[in-house]
């Protein structure tokens, strides 16, 4: 009977072999079916909830802080490499996708069920009242603003450390690298325990309002996939025929194909590097400029992250009745193509942007980590959609500008 047991593997230990997205999956349903049989024991689970909300508010300021200081001072680019049509490509497609969402959830208004007891927001009037506060939020000390969760300057440090650090000694430039590092690794275990918070939120959503949430998150899941697909499907291949002239849906169908499936199911566009690096040597692309490229894209090419902050961040405001005009919606695009570059490093890391697009509007601090839980609890689609439009993006765009094209 000793050797039976040691021989099969425990069940806290089939728990951890476990992807995070399967234990997330499996988390959303045990809480649903105890939320149904024991609704009031249910409530109690919200502790839960609300500590990993917590978690995530104290590690976000400075995991933006740390991830844009230390990309821009390591940041090394290859002259010889042709970049710069790649990198405004890169932009040009962020920014668009944030754009695409902002129709997309103009056209599809939806609203957040949110613990708002309490919270009070203070939106702005008009595009004028919104540049004045960025200017005033901007200039704050880094510390109060980190205590404090202003994203705004938060970012603002952080891209002017980065570029002071640049012209700094090595040495600096890998001890800043190494830090970016460590803090990664304490959000990564914060994002670990994302099943056990989701239990907790999922439980007591339930419990209190019943699964009427659910279709209030397939209506978000549908804006936010269907403005990805929109931008894959009709503003790539848009991009890519006014710099070819030619027929670009071959390149996309087959970006789609290699390098957008297999990121659909890692979530990671770090560890889809390799997956596009040999696609690029498939197409006959420019080796200097690829491997260059590539890495680069895995970090600062985010339209799906600008997609995803800037449908959440809408979707808080409507929550709170806060009217949004066009200028400020396209003020909203512009911050979220910019921060998106700050999403690489962690899995969901584009979710840890919206506290930055949210404090646009006034919106409270925590109202928007509560966003931002629920896109943890979307995220088993909403973060491997985001992924693959990445990643394949990547190729997509590198490809474009190659030589190859123009034979």
């Amino acid at each position: 009977m000793t050797l039976a047991n040691e021989g099969s593997p425990s069940l806290s230990s089939k728990l951890k072999s476990m992807g995070l997205v399967s234990q997330i999956i499996i988390a959303i349903i045990l809480a649903s079916i105890f939320a149904t049989i024991a609704p009031e024991i249910a409530q109690s689970f919200a502790v839960l909830g609300q500590l990993f909300v917590n978690a995530l508010k104290a590690v976000a300021p400075v995991l933006i802080f740390v991830l844009v200081m230390s990309s821009i001072a390591n940041q090394k680019l290859n002259s010889d490499a042709n970049l710069k049509p790649i990198i405004f490509l890169y932009f040009i497609g962020t920014l668009s996708a944030a754009c695409v969402a902002v129709v997309l959830s103009f056209l599809f208004p939806t609203t957040l069920t949110l613990d708002i007891v309490g919270a009070s927001a203070n939106p702005p009037q008009g595009l004028g009242e919104v540049l004045t506060t960025l200017a005033f939020k901007v200039v704050e000390n880094p510390v109060t603003a980190i205590t404090n969760g202003n994203f705004i300057a938060v970012l603002a440090w952080g891209i002017g450390l980065g570029l002071a650090l640049k012209h700094s000694n090595e040495s600096t430039k890998a001890m800043v690298h190494d830090f970016s590092e460590a803090i990664t690794g304490i959000v990564r275990f914060v994002i670990r325990l994302a099943p056990i918070g989701i239990f907790g939120l999922v439980a007591n959503t339930i419990a209190s309002t019943g699964f009427s949430v659910f279709s209030e998150y397939a209506q978000l899941l549908t804006v936010l996939v269907g403005s990805m697909l929109i931008i894959a499907l009709i503003v790539n291949p848009l991009i890519v025929y006014m710099v070819t002239k030619k027929n670009p849906y071959p390149l996309v169908f087959t970006c789609l194909k290699e390098s957008g499936i297999t990121a659909f199911f890692t979530r990671s566009s770090a560890a889809n590097v390799p997956i596009n690096l040999a696609l690029c040597k498939k197409l006959d692309l420019h080796e200097d400029t690829y491997s260059i490229s590539i890495p680069l894209g895995s970090a600062i090419n985010m339209a799906g992250a600008a997609i995803t902050v800037t449908v959440l961040t809408l979707a808080t405001a409507n929550s709170l009745d806060i009217v949004i005009d066009l200028p400020t919606a396209l003020l909203l695009c512009v911050v979220a193509s910019i921060s998106a570059c700050g999403s690489s490093g962690v899995a969901g890391g584009s979710l840890l942007l919206i506290p930055l697009a949210c404090s646009l509007f006034g919106i409270p601090n925590d109202v928007a980590m509560q966003v931002v839980a629920i896109g943890f609890i979307i995220g088993v689609i909403q973060d491997s959609a985001e992924t693959a439009l990445n990643s394949s993006t990547d190729v997509v765009f590198t490809a474009a500008t190659s030589h190859y094209l123009s034979k």
